[in-house]
């Protein structure tokens, strides 16, 4: 939460440089222009950075012992574990501007390949940290500061590998590069604010009104749901830059097929994991956790905020559109609205339900825009594109995978032991992803193309 709250501080930054670095692979600016950019960025970040650890350092205590209900553990623990996670916030934020770079290159392999590595070491190679080392909250987060320093000299030494050289070889901070983007920056910095109010105001409603203990059975069902978010990312991350060069190459049509494309690609990928998830959480939460009483306790936490993640990432190619074009108006509009109807609603329904309530919420703000805010979208950038989008883009996608996931549910036993349940929930999104493949249009022609490719070879 620390994390998504820090992004307030970004101010639009890292999706501007994105765009920038797309904008230069396109011919429309230079690489000393890019170069002072990056310059001028990486100034503003380190400087943001240093100032929020200070910040949050200087507020640890207040949090431990004023806002978080801590029952069992020592508050000196909590002191230390909040100063070290503000450390290492700080150091994954400035990873952002680096990632932005790289991307805008799309070095698309290359970031999966270091994401994965960083993951792994993470999440991976601290447990045996933990086994023989120190299980301390300390030790944990000292572990995780190492990696980030790691993770951030690394994507330096990647980005100054990749920029082009110039002529001028001591390149100084200065505010004038960023006037030009200050505008767009701007428009990402209120959506990006949008974005954290509306992702994040549960939890920070919920972590003042629930025991530790309870919370974290919420945070933990929001966790596996975010899954969700987690592979639809690297997609939407190559789509921004090759869509905005795109747009600078004045390729219209080409645009709006890799838009639907992407949108059918995106449906096959999260809808499996989302039924899997909304269908059969509580399934889910035994075979990954172990333990009864996480898994009846979340999930149906899990089966709602499954669902509105679901609905969240193909909700999200409207504002690819509107990025690669470089007119965010109707986006800051639209996320205005979308905050003034949200955020009352997840109040009330947090007080009235606690953490179901915030599912529900969750789901009915997601549901919203495909009804009210994306045909405007659609029509203002494509017109006539919103109908063919829905119905020959997403819904095919979607009814087939759900009816089948409903049926299963329904009609289907899965044993009591936890291998073999993981098994039959992998078999099970297998289906569903097959039923997803044989539902889109673009899947279907990629492997008709393929297999008569192969024919004729053959």
């Amino acid at each position: 939460m620390l994390q998504a709250w820090f992004m307030l501080l970004d101010m639009g930054l890292t999706p501007t440089m994105v765009r920038q670095v797309a904008r230069f692979r396109g011919g429309a600016m230079d690489v000393l222009m890019l170069r002072r950019l990056l310059r001028a960025l990486e100034g503003i970040f380190i400087g943001v950075a240093v100032l929020g650890v200070v910040v949050i350092i200087a507020g640890a205590d207040s949090i431990a012992n004023r806002w978080l209900r801590v029952e069992m553990l020592p508050k000196d623990d909590v002191v230390n574990a909040i100063m070290l996670m503000a450390i290492i916030v700080a150091l994954r934020w400035l990873c952002g501007l680096y990632r932005g770079v790289i991307n805008g290159f799309e070095h698309l392999v290359w970031l999966s390949w270091f994401n994965t590595a960083v993951a792994t070491a993470r999440f991976v190679l601290v447990i045996p940290f933990l086994l023989f080392v120190d299980t301390s909250a300390t030790s944990f987060f000292t572990y995780q500061v190492v990696v980030a320093v790691i993770e951030v000299i690394w994507l330096t030494i990647k980005v100054y590998a990749l920029l082009p050289e110039v002529l001028e070889r001591h390149i100084p901070w200065q505010w004038e590069p960023l006037r030009g983007v200050l505008k767009f920056s701007l428009s990402i910095a209120f959506t990006g604010a949008v974005w954290v109010l509306v992702t994040q105001t549960d939890k920070l409603i919920l972590s003042t009104m629930l025991l530790l203990s309870d919370y974290a059975y919420f945070t933990l069902a929001v966790l596996v749901a975010s899954s969700i978010l987690m592979l639809s990312a690297p997609i939407s991350g190559a789509l921004l830059p090759r869509m905005t060069k795109m747009n600078a190459e004045g390729d219209e049509e080409g645009l709006v097929r890799l838009y639907r494309q992407a949108t059918q690609l995106v449906g096959i990928i999260i809808v499996p994991s989302t039924f899997v998830l909304a269908f059969f959480p509580e399934q889910v939460l035994w075979a990954w956790t172990g333990n009864i009483v996480i898994a009846q306790r979340s999930a149906l936490v899990l089966t709602l905020y499954a669902l509105g993640n679901g609905l969240l990432a193909l909700a999200a190619f409207p504002y690819f559109l509107q990025f690669a074009k470089g007119d965010l108006k109707l986006h800051l509009i639209g996320n205005a609205l979308f905050l003034v109807i949200f955020i009352p609603m997840l109040v009330w329904a947090v007080n009235m339900h606690g953490m179901v309530g915030a599912g529900y919420a969750w789901i009915g703000a997601n549901l919203l825009p495909f009804f009210v805010w994306l045909p405007l979208v659609h029509r203002r950038f494509v017109k006539g594109l919103h109908a063919r989008w829905i119905l020959q883009d997403v819904m095919p996608v979607v009814v087939l995978p759900m009816v089948l996931a409903f049926g299963l549910q329904r009609w289907v036993t899965l044993p009591q032991s936890r291998s073999m349940i993981a098994m039959g929930l992998v078999a099970i999104g297998l289906g569903l992803a097959a039923a997803a493949v044989a539902s889109s249009s673009w899947a279907r022609e990629k492997i008709n193309s393929r297999w008569c490719s192969q024919f004729a070879r053959g």
